[in-house]
């Protein structure tokens, strides 16, 4: 077994910072001594998350990045590498929705998802990569979803930014093997994160049919974020591969091995159509 990755006076990067997983992930860091650079377009809930974790006494540095943007991104390893001297921990959890059917969701909404949740994790981990390997020992950590296990009508854009990030992370890792850069790759379920309620829709929706979706996904957004957050760090600690958030998750994982092809007929009975 390997042994467990200190935290302890490390640094971590972590982008969709303002809230949410993000904001759970590095109050959760904060508490095991790591620094941090609080990466978010939100800049109101980047200060928030700052005070929260400068009460455990680390250094919280704020940067105001839209992961979209190719020349933020860029300069972004130099701006930490001046606050915190190097980097252990890229927390690529950034991300948007958009709701619909694949016929409904114009190619334009699909690029600006992709841009976000894909794009984003690479560009970001091409940047920071450099700085990984130099610290000796590191991790990226990916954010995918249970919709990078299971794909679901009405999430064609989602998740296939989802199966993407799960194909590049896992690719990834086996390319760094013996590098001492560590690659995990997230799969959360239900979290209680108010990523429906900001999900884009495409024109032509009605106001009914938004309202009934996102009544839907508040029924299956249960977990806490604080939950969430404190399991991936001790993934991340534990050095696992692949961290499973959730019992939701779980069993979905596991309906997915045991029918790859038709899980949908089992989970549609549980969700509903």
């Amino acid at each position: 077994m390997a042994e467990r990755m200190r935290l302890e006076g490390k640094a971590a990067v972590i982008t969709g910072a303002a809230g949410g997983i993000g904001r759970a992930i590095a109050v959760s860091l904060a508490r095991r001594g790591c620094h941090l650079a609080l990466a978010d377009i939100d800049e109101a809930g980047t200060a928030g998350t700052a005070e929260l974790v400068r009460s455990s006494g680390v250094r919280a540095s704020r940067h105001r990045l839209d992961v979209a943007d190719r020349a933020a991104v860029a300069d972004l390893p130099a701006q930490v590498a001046a606050e915190h001297g190097g980097v252990n921990l890229l927390v690529n959890n950034a991300g948007v929705a958009v709701g619909g059917t694949f016929e409904q969701v114009s190619e334009e909404d699909f690029e600006w998802l992709f841009e976000i949740n894909f794009w984003g994790v690479v560009r970001m981990t091409r940047a920071f990569l450099p700085l990984l390997r130099a610290s000796g020992d590191a991790r990226v950590v990916n954010l995918s979803s249970v919709f990078g296990i299971v794909a679901p009508p009405e999430q064609a854009a989602y998740a296939a930014s989802k199966f993407a990030v799960r194909g590049f992370s896992e690719a990834l890792r086996h390319e760094l093997e013996g590098s001492g850069v560590g690659v995990t790759v997230v799969h959360p379920g239900g979290v209680a994160t108010s990523i429906a309620e900001r999900a884009r829709v495409p024109a032509g929706v009605s106001e009914e049919e938004v309202a009934r979706r996102h009544e839907r996904f508040r029924k299956l957004l249960r977990l806490p974020p604080e939950v969430a957050g404190e399991t991936i760090v001790r993934g991340v600690e534990r050095r696992q591969d692949r961290v499973i958030v959730g019992s939701d998750a779980r069993l979905i994982s596991v309906i997915a091995r045991a029918l790859p092809v038709s899980y949908w007929k089992v989970l549609a009975l549980r969700v509903g159509k």
